[in-house]
């Protein structure tokens, strides 16, 4: 059993745009296949820059504000109580377009890759 609170943790800076900040409540070996599962808080304005990654998937919980998440060169947008998940090597970038923060939860999973052999 592990026990996080957010009120406790520390801002961290987002890989993808070091202005913006999260908290890492669990990290990559806390739970099989887990890599995060965190809050970022994107101030007005604020993007974190298009990537994809080839290992994990990632899922998005819009807890707050408004965004756009583009995904592939199309935009879907954030709103609070919206869920996203995002496929393995998908592009993504994340935006905040409203005048308020965008409060995201998410977590990435480790994409499993089975060798032909043992399947």
């Amino acid at each position: 059993m592990k026990q996080t609170a957010l009120t406790t943790l520390p801002e961290e800076p987002v890989s993808h745009n070091p202005a913006i900040k999260k908290k890492v409540m669990l990290r990559l070996g806390d739970l099989p296949h887990l890599t995060n599962f965190s809050q970022a808080r994107f101030a007005p304005g604020q993007t974190a820059a298009a990537h994809a990654h080839s290992d994990m998937c990632e899922v998005f919980f819009v807890e707050a504000g408004k965004g756009l998440i583009i995904i592939n060169d199309q935009a879907y947008p954030l709103l609070p109580g919206v869920c996203i998940a995002v496929e393995a090597d998908e592009q993504h970038e994340v935006q905040n377009t409203g005048d308020d923060e965008l409060v995201l939860t998410y977590f990435g999973l480790r994409v499993i890759v089975q060798n032909s052999s043992e399947a």
